[in-house]
C-alpha cells in the first residue's frame, strides 16, 4: 500500500477508536483515546516515525552552486546553527524510498535577510566536504544536525508504550498545573459567592430589559476557570429567579446563559480544551486568551440574536425540576447583595491572571521592553508566567472563600480535594489526547496535508473547521473534539510556513467544536433537564443556535487570515 495511504488509514482506524469508544461502548473518554494512541503507535512503522521526527527538524535548501560544492539554507530561528558545525543533507536515490544521508556539509556563515513581506530570517551557506556527496543535492532534500538525526534514529527505536507515555508525561507538564488551579478558582467562585456577585452585579448595571446580555456576560467570564456545565448550575436558578420576578422572557433567559458559557469553554484558556490546543500549536496563551475572548464574544453577540429572534415567536414553559423549587427561588431573589464578596474581589481572580500573563507578553514587543528596566522586565515576566499568575489567582480566591465563608480547615480542605477530583478526571482526559496527538504526528499526518495541492490558507482553516465538527458530532465531547483534531493537524504550525497566525488555526478547531450539540452530549442534557426542556425542544432551540455561533466564529477567523493574518 502506498505510504500516503497507510498514514490515512491509521489515522482513521485511531479516530474511529476514539470516537466508537466513546460513542457506542460508553467508554470514558481517557480509556478511548489511550486506546487509540495504542492503536496508532502499534501501527505506524518504525521507519515512517524516524522520517516524520527528520522532517521536523529539517532545514530547507533554497539554493544549490551549479558545481554542488555550495548550498544555501533557511534557519527557522537565530542561533539553532553556528558557523563551524557539521550537518548532514538528507533526500531519497528513489521516490518513495527511506530517507538516507547523501553529503555532509560544514557551516561557513550565517546571516540574517528580509524576505518580501519584511519577515527577518537566517541563511546560511554550507560548504560541501570533499567527496561526501553520493549525488547532485536538490531543493527536495534538507539539511539536518547530527543531534536531530541521532534523536529521530532513537525516537524510531523506541516501544509503543514509551512513546505514548512521552506524550501523556509532555502534556501534563505543560497544562496539568494550570488546569488544577483552574478547578480550585472555580470551586471558590462558586462556594464563596463570588461567582453569585458577578452575575447579580452584572444584571443590576444593566437593567432588568438588558439582563439576558448580563447572563451571556458574566456566563462568558465565569466559563474561562470553570467548565461549562457548573456554569449553567450556577446560572440558570438565577434566570429562573429572574422569570419568576417578570413572567415571562424564560427561553431568552436559558439561550442567554448558554451563548456565553459554551463559547469561552472552547476559545478561552485556561479551559482545557482551547489550554490543549494553544499549547499543541505553540500559541503564547495571552494571544490565545485576546483572540478567544475577540472571536467568542463575537459569536456569543450572534447566539444573543438568535435567542432574542426565537423568544418571539416561541414561548419555553416554566417547569418545575428537581434542583430548584419556587421556595428556593423566592429565597433567591430576595437574598441581599451585601451579604456576597465585593465586585472587584469576586472579579480579581478572573482578570489578574489574564493580565498578569499579557503584560509578560507584551515585553516581545521591543518599544514596551525598552520602557522598563532590567529589574522590572525581570519581575513582570516571574509573575507572567502562566502557573504562577494562576498561582497568585488561587490565593486571592481560597483568601476571599475563607474571609467570606470562615470555614474551618477541614471544610476547606474536603472543598479543595472535590475540586481537584474533578479537575484530575481532566488532566488525565487531555493527557491522554496529548499522547493520542503525539502518536497521530509521527505518522506524518502534518506532511501529507502540507503536500496537497493549492491548500489556501482559508481552506486549511476551514478543513480544521470540519474536522472538528465531524468529531464532536460523532462522540459528543467538544474538548475531545478539539484534542482529536489538533492531533491530526497540529504538526502543521511546525512544519510549513502557514501564511498566518496558528492563533487561527486553534481559533478555528475552538468554533467547529460548537456544531452539533445533540443527544450524545453531556451539556445537551444539563441544559435540557436545568432548565425544564424537553429533548424535542433542546433540539429546537438550543443545537441551532450553538450551530450558528459556531460558524459565525468561523467567519470572523476567516476575515481575520484574509486581512489580518499576523504572519
Amino acid at each position: 500500500m502506498d505510504q500516503s495511504a497507510w498514514v490515512i488509514v491509521v489515522i482513521l482506524s485511531g479516530v474511529a477508536i476514539v470516537i466508537g469508544g466513546v460513542l457506542f461502548f460508553r467508554l470514558h473518554a481517557f480509556l478511548a483515546l489511550l486506546a487509540g494512541a495504542i492503536c496508532v503507535g502499534v501501527l505506524t512503522p518504525a521507519q515512517q516515525i524516524e522520517e516524520t521526527a527528520l522532517r521536523k527538524n529539517k532545514l530547507k535548501i533554497i539554493e544549490v552552486s551549479k558545481d554542488n560544492r555550495q548550498i544555501v539554507v533557511e534557519v527557522d530561528q537565530a542561533g539553532t546553527i553556528q558557523p563551524g558545525m557539521m550537518l548532514m543533507i538528507l533526500g531519497t536515490n528513489q521516490p518513495n524510498f527511506p530517507l538516507i544521508p547523501i553529503a555532509e556539509t560544514e557551516v561557513q556563515r550565517v546571516t540574517a535577510k528580509f524576505t518580501e513581506g519584511n519577515k527577518k530570517i537566517s541563511i546560511a551557506d554550507l560548504s560541501i566536504r570533499d567527496d561526501s556527496a553520493s549525488r547532485q543535492i536538490s531543493l527536495d532534500d534538507f539539511a539536518i544536525t547530527p543531534s536531530n538525526y541521532q534523536a529521530a534514529i532513537v525516537q524510531g527505536k523506541q516501544s509503543v508504550g514509551e512513546r505514548v507515555a512521552a506524550g501523556f508525561g509532555s502534556t501534563c507538564a505543560k497544562i496539568g498545573i494550570l488546569i488544577a488551579l483552574a478547578a480550585i478558582i472555580g470551586m471558590c467562585l462558586l462556594e464563596s459567592g463570588a461567582a453569585e456577585r458577578i452575575v447579580r452585579s452584572s444584571v443590576n448595571f444593566v437593567g432588568e430589559k438588558l439582563a439576558p446580555l448580563a447572563f451571556m456576560a458574566s456566563g462568558f467570564l465565569l466559563a474561562i476557570p470553570v467548565f461549562f456545565d457548573t456554569v449553567f448550575y450556577l446560572l440558570i436558578p438565577l434566570g429562573k429567579a429572574m422569570r419568576f420576578r417578570t413572567g415571562k422572557n424564560y427561553l431568552l433567559y436559558v439561550l442567554a446563559i448558554v451563548t456565553g458559557g459554551t463559547m469561552a469553554h472552547s476559545l478561552v484558556p485556561p479551559t482545557p480544551g482551547p489550554l490543549f490546543v494553544a499549547e499543541q500549536l505553540g500559541v503564547d496563551i495571552a494571544t490565545m486568551m485576546i483572540g478567544g475572548m475577540i472571536v467568542g464574544s463575537i459569536a456569543a453577540f450572534f447566539g444573543l440574536g438568535y435567542a432574542v429572534m426565537i423568544n418571539k415567536r416561541c414561548v419555553l414553559p416554566f417547569r418545575d425540576s428537581a434542583d430548584v423549587t419556587k421556595e428556593d427561588l423566592t429565597k433567591l431573589a430576595s437574598s441581599k447583595l451585601e451579604d456576597l464578596p465585593g465586585l472587584c474581589l469576586s472579579l480579581t481572580p478572573i482578570v489578574l491572571p489574564v493580565l498578569l500573563i499579557a503584560g509578560s507578553t507584551m515585553l516581545k514587543f521591543e518599544s514596551i521592553k525598552n520602557l522598563c528596566s532590567p529589574e522590572v522586565q525581570s519581575l513582570i515576566k516571574t509573575l507572567g508566567n502562566k502557573n504562577l499568575a494562576l498561582g497568585i489567582a488561587t490565593i486571592i480566591a481560597l483568601g476571599t472563600l475563607i474571609r467570606q465563608k470562615k470555614s474551618s480547615m477541614a471544610d476547606l480542605s474536603t472543598s479543595i480535594q472535590a475540586a481537584l477530583s474533578t479537575g484530575g478526571v481532566i488532566i488525565l482526559i487531555t493527557a491522554a489526547g496529548g499522547a493520542f496527538g503525539g502518536v497521530l504526528q509521527q505518522t506524518g499526518v502534518s506532511f501529507l496535508i502540507e503536500s496537497l495541492p493549492d491548500v489556501s490558507p482559508l481552506m486549511l482553516v476551514t478543513l480544521a473547521f470540519l474536522i472538528t465538527t465531524a468529531i464532536r458530532s460523532a462522540q459528543g465531547s467538544s474538548t475531545v473534539a478539539m484534542i482529536t483534531t489538533v492531533g491530526i493537524l497540529g504538526g502543521i504550525a511546525e512544519s510549513t510556513a502557514l501564511g498566518f497566525h496558528p492563533v487561527y488555526l486553534a481559533l478555528a478547531i475552538g468554533c467547529g467544536s460548537k456544531p452539533i450539540s445533540w443527544m450524545n452530549d453531556s451539556g445537551f442534557w444539563v441544559i435540557g433537564k436545568m432548565s425544564g426542556m424537553t429533548e424535542g425542544e433542546t433540539l429546537k432551540y438550543v443545537t441551532p443556535m450553538t450551530a450558528l455561533m459556531g460558524i459565525a466564529g468561523l467567519v470572523v477567523v476567516l476575515l481575520g487570515v484574509q486581512f489580518f493574518p499576523m504572519a
